[in-house]
């Protein structure tokens, strides 16, 4: 099982960026599909998560209304849409995929499979 995450790099504050993330040697749709992030010197925290058909969504508060997370099941990718992005987005996001429902989604041990990360800086 692989994940390939995509689409870091240095934006200014206010900025977008799409990542993506591309599963192979796994059947996609069948995996809750989430990223995490983690901070120089923080935990690795939730971002966002998208059922296995795309009817649910999850976010966390600090990215409500900012991200847009979306899965294409047919090219085994999820999108991770970044906008009006702040300071404070800074760190390397990671792509997992797991099996869980509604707040469970919220926890890294429900995902058993995890990619490689991509760095997203965001400058002031």
């Amino acid at each position: 099982v692989q994940l390939q995450a995509s689409g870091g790099g240095l934006v200014q504050a206010g900025g977008s960026l799409r990542l993506s993330c591309t599963a192979s040697g796994v059947t996609f749709s069948n995996y809750v599909m989430a990223w995490f992030r983690q901070a120089p010197g923080k935990e690795r925290e939730f971002v966002a998560a998208i059922s296995r058909s795309s009817f649910y969504t999850y976010y966390s508060d600090s990215v409500k209304g900012r991200f847009a997370i979306s899965r294409d099941n047919a090219a085994n990718t999820v999108f991770l849409q970044m906008n009006s992005l702040k300071p404070e987005d800074t760190a390397v996001y990671y792509c997992a995929a797991g099996t869980c429902s509604g707040t469970g989604c919220y926890g890294s041990s429900k995902y058993n499979y995890w990619g490689q990360g991509t760095q997203v800086t965001v400058s002031s």
